[in-house]
């Protein structure tokens, strides 16, 4: 960038600054909301509360097709990623 270029995109900097951080954030969202970790956690819990009786089987398969639907969104969101 040459000094003239500077010069007149001075201005502009605490704008470029503010959308950078901005996506930024955004990336950090994505990459927590679309971590498939807690999913299978949540999944193992699940199981964990059928088998000691904390909830009835047709609870369990409610909850269960939840989980794995959202496992299914994560994993058409990963394969969009370029």
């Amino acid at each position: 960038m040459g000094l003239l270029t500077q010069l007149l995109t001075a201005p502009l900097a605490p704008v470029r600054a503010v959308v950078w951080v901005a996506q930024r954030v955004t990336d950090q969202a994505n990459e927590e909301y679309y971590d498939p970790a807690p999913v299978y956690a949540a999944l193992a819990d699940l199981e964990q509360r059928l088998l000691s009786g904390d909830i009835d089987q047709d609870t369990f398969d409610d909850l269960e097709d939840q989980l794995l639907d959202r496992l299914d969104e994560i994993a058409r969101y990963r394969q969009n990623l370029p």
